[in-house]
């Protein structure tokens, strides 16, 4: 595809070279149980035994053979049997021990019967209501069994995973490091933060901040760069001094066609090899992928909205190929509320209202702003990007399409 003369990759090919893309995906550390909430696990995590590893009571109640138990009849209560005790004793006909939630079932026992289901009187019960054989007993290995991969690689760890790893008493977490990703903002119209004004015709930046939390939440070690003015010798020393301590520099602006678009004509300089640069996309079509060795430079363009989508869509899968997670966002299959009318000939990216009905996607476009690619309030409230491909035109309310949900990178 040629449009005002320059050659543009599909979004398919774009992605199908960021998968093949090498990446240096070997290295971890270990950080205690408790630091590793939001990391990303290096090694599966295996069962080392069974869960629970005896027969245990879910209730408090009395242990029973079930072949003993009938209206009426009487049991003899042999003592307590609370959680945490060495139980060694073993029932016989006509026997029962009062257990407790947790304590591991006494020998000879198969059912606990509950303590509202018996009366109880001078060291017997009176069985006033039946249950079934089992009843209120967790077999061995219900929880999980030995040898099972209880939480795979590349889980980013949550309050459940936690849970699961303290239970399995692991003290220390092997996890992948984070890839630390530099991020600048260029131009000399942008005014980083705190910054005070000159003319009207400065924009205040919020590109390198928004990447920021982007990438922090999808895992990596974040190094602010602020903004940069159009200098192509001082961008050049402010990338390289980047490259040097950083493993993906992510910049905005200066990509495009403009005299004073500098950054695509500085990644050469740098001695890096640029992998594309132009992608059928919008917004962000004149994105450039370049790579030195093991590191990247991903050079997006200046609109918020257009360096927010091309970073989801290109910074964050090598981010998750570095951490070794198995995707960078979430895709789901969805249907259309109203009818959509594509702009362009490319494959696009529109931010929409993500509604779930009875666990079914829909998404609309109520209150959304049409016009500029600069605009990132489309992105806020429970959003999505719903992706249109380049041979769709116009789609009717109902037609199914994938959107990506904008949480839980």
């Amino acid at each position: 595809m040629s449009i005002t003369g320059m050659d543009f990759i599909s979004f398919e090919t774009s992605q199908n070279m960021l998968e093949l893309l090498s990446v240096n995906d070997k290295r971890f550390e270990r950080v205690p149980l408790s630091d590793s909430l939001g990391r990303v696990l290096a090694v599966d995590i295996v069962a080392e035994y069974n869960d629970p590893a005896f027969p245990t009571a879910s209730m408090d109640g009395y242990a029973v053979r079930h072949e003993d138990l009938e209206l009426g009849r009487e049991l003899v209560v042999l003592g307590d049997n609370p959680a945490g005790h060495d139980e060694t004793r073993e029932l016989k006909s006509g026997e029962c021990i009062k257990t407790f939630t947790g304590s591991m079932m006494p020998a000879g026992s198969d059912t606990l019967i509950q303590i509202e289901n018996v009366s109880y009187n001078d060291g017997k019960i009176v069985i006033n209501e039946m249950v079934a054989k089992g009843n209120a007993v967790r077999p061995v290995g219900e929880g999980y069994m030995a040898g099972e991969v209880l939480i795979e690689k590349g889980t980013k760890i949550g309050f459940a995973e936690i849970g699961v790893m303290a239970g399995l008493n692991c003290v220390m977490v092997k996890v992948a490091l984070r890839p630390r990703v530099s991020v600048i903002a260029t131009g000399s119209e942008i005014l980083d933060l705190g910054e005070n004004s000159t003319n009207p015709a400065q924009i205040r930046s919020s590109n390198n901040y928004t990447l920021q939390a982007l990438f922090t939440q999808a895992g990596a070690e974040v190094i602010q760069l602020g903004t940069a003015p159009d200098d192509r010798d001082a961008l050049m020393d402010t990338f390289e001094q980047a490259l040097e301590s950083s493993d993906i520099l992510v910049s905005t602006g200066g990509v495009s066609v403009g005299d004073y678009d500098f950054v695509k004509d500085i990644v050469p300089r740098l001695g890096a090899e640029i992998v594309y640069k132009g992608v059928g996309i919008k917004p962000g079509r004149h994105i450039l992928v370049a790579k030195r060795g093991h590191k990247f430079i991903i050079a997006l363009p200046g609109f918020a909205y257009s360096s927010t989508v091309t970073a989801i869509l290109y910074v964050l899968p090598l981010i998750a190929k570095m951490l070794g997670k198995a995707k960078p966002y979430t895709t789901v299959a969805a249907k259309l509320q109203e009818e959509f009318k594509k702009r362009s000939p490319f494959t696009e990216f529109t931010a929409c209202n993500v509604v779930v009905e009875d666990g079914e996607y829909f998404i609309n476009f109520k209150d959304k702003k049409v016009g500029s690619s600069a605009i990132l309030m489309n992105m806020l409230h429970n959003s999505g990007l719903m992706i249109a491909g380049e041979d769709d035109k116009f789609l009717e309310a109902g037609t199914a399409v994938n959107v990506i949900l904008l949480e839980n990178f």
